[in-house]
């Protein structure tokens, strides 16, 4: 296993070699480690890769040593629009179920001990979530529409398993509620990419063109998206 040295760190990697990417880009897993997937370089690039993205790879790891990296505990990060928001979450027996505070400086949870605590804390967070898609995303997909003049007929909100959002044949958008946790220039790029399907229902490089007309640095939106996903 091929590794690369970044200060006092590390870091091993696995190389997934993927002849149609257009790029390389960079996962990390909690059972598979770091993986860097993209057509096949010589070593010593390979290697330029990860320590291009050593510290944001560190942080991952540090991320996914958590056992339970899925529970919602005092001292987790919750992801929101493009930060990791500090949790404290406090047991309090006069509250009835669960009541949330964010104050845009961190994640405050009071919940009745007597409940499923991690059941209800995560149905909390994701109502949270749902609430600020539809309150923060809309405007700016109805922004969107007019500047690029691609309209759309309905819009609505799931949470989506592996894709960011969809645009059906009737030309309704679908957006992954989990895109709240994006910024806004790469939540701009996921309504861009929707709105160019209703104009262009495939990935050819006419829809590419279209997309580079409204969105020019697509591509680095693009990349940056891809490690999101992960």
């Amino acid at each position: 296993m091929p590794d690369v040295v970044y200060g006092n760190n590390t870091i091993q990697y696995t190389i997934e070699e993927k002849e149609g990417l257009k790029s390389h880009y960079i996962s990390v897993q909690k059972d598979l480690g770091v993986i860097l997937k993209g057509k096949a370089v010589p070593l010593y690039k390979a290697d330029q890769m990860i320590l291009k993205k050593a510290r944001w790879i560190l942080n991952k790891l540090e991320l996914v040593k958590q056992i339970h990296s899925d529970e919602i505990v005092t001292g987790s990060r919750i992801p929101y629009l493009g930060r990791k928001y500090y949790a404290e979450v406090i047991k309090d027996a006069n509250v009835k179920g669960v009541i949330l505070d964010f104050n845009h400086s961190k994640f405050k949870f009071t919940i009745n001990p007597s409940i499923d605590i991690q059941v209800e804390l995560k149905k909390t967070i994701q109502q949270f979530y749902k609430s600020k898609a539809i309150d923060k995303i809309t405007p700016r997909i109805r922004k969107w529409s007019n500047t690029t003049r691609l309209s759309y007929n309905k819009l609505k909100y799931l949470f989506l398993d592996k894709r960011w959002g969809s645009c059906t044949k009737e030309n309704n958008i679908v957006i992954n509620i989990n895109v709240i946790k994006l910024p806004f220039s790469i939540i701009d790029y996921v309504i861009v990419h929707e709105l160019a399907h209703t104009k262009i229902k495939n990935h050819s490089k006419e829809y590419w063109a279209e997309i580079s007309k409204h969105m020019p640095n697509w591509n680095i939106l693009n990349e940056k998206l891809i490690e999101y996903r992960d």
